[in-house]
């Protein structure tokens, strides 16, 4: 019989002939997910026997991974600003760097009079921006759209699954708001160009929504359309968060500064890359 360890180290052999990054932690965390345990319980475990069923769920998860199935979509779910999100392969992975952009949020709504205030998340995917808002905002009006059905379903779903009240709409970019105002808006829209894309890791190239990522020629051609039709959407005051592409910040800024915007800044992620994108409407 195999023993935990003995997977581990197969897997971990395995994972790394498929140039898969961390091939320890992945085999490990792997493992741990079939096994139904944390990670850290596994150095507790290592000289307990699988059965075959438990063998068999290795092979297929440790085959999905050296296809470079990113993890998160094997899982199903990630945990993401204290709510649990649901993904599959119709809409992308939330990353860090948003969870850094919705804690940036939080810090700036704190402190305001939120109640029946409007907030949309445009081109919401797994819907996991809005979800964390209201789940930390819960008097605020949050209303989530995206133009792909099949991301306004997750969306849907994780919106249930995390007990919120949030609406979410079908439909390109403003369409769905028309005659509408919002308080707030937050964005992580396609920025990557058509050149770039052809240079993503194979787990993002492969398996993430194609339609999530590219946005053009150029990797600006969301916020051109934002920078043009925000003005009617938006109440006096309103503030607009944006995720946007590492070196792209000079160019979204001169956008938004020949639509007469206030307040306009851009700020790095940790890596010192531009990242996120604020401005307030007059």
């Amino acid at each position: 019989m195999k023993t935990i360890l003995d997977i581990i180290s197969l897997s971990t052999e395995y994972l790394e002939n498929h140039h898969v990054e961390q091939p320890r932690r992945e085999s490990e965390q792997l493992v741990a997910d079939v096994l139904g345990v944390k990670r850290i319980d596994l150095y507790m475990q290592f000289d307990r026997p699988l059965d075959e069923d438990e063998l068999q769920n290795c092979r297929e998860v440790l085959r999905r991974r050296a296809a470079r199935e990113p993890t998160q979509y094997i899982q199903g779910s990630v945990e993401f600003y204290d709510c649990k999100i649901a993904v599959s392969t119709d809409v992308l992975i939330p990353r860090q760097e948003t969870e850094i952009l919705v804690d940036k949020i939080v810090k700036s709504l704190e402190g305001e009079e939120l109640q029946d205030k409007m907030f949309w998340d445009v081109c919401c995917g797994s819907g996991c921006i809005g979800i964390a808002i209201k789940k930390r905002f819960p008097q605020l009006r949050v209303v989530l759209s995206d133009n792909s059905p099949f991301a306004v379903e997750v969306a849907q779903k994780n919106a249930k699954e995390n007990e919120v009240d949030v609406e979410v709409l079908l439909g390109d970019l403003m369409q769905p708001f028309v005659g509408e105002k919002a308080h707030y808006l937050v964005s992580n829209p396609p920025y990557i160009s058509e050149v770039e894309y052809e240079k993503l890791i194979p787990e993002v190239r492969k398996y993430e929504p194609r339609e999530a990522l590219i946005s053009g020629s150029s990797g600006l051609e969301f916020y051109e359309r934002f920078a043009e039709q925000l003005p009617s959407y938006l109440h006096s005051h309103a503030k607009v968060w944006f995720e946007i592409g590492a070196e792209q910040g000079d160019g979204i800024k001169k956008l938004f500064e020949r639509e007469g915007y206030r307040q306009i800044s851009v700020e790095k992620d940790w890596s010192d890359h531009d990242r996120f994108f604020f401005l307030e409407i007059e």
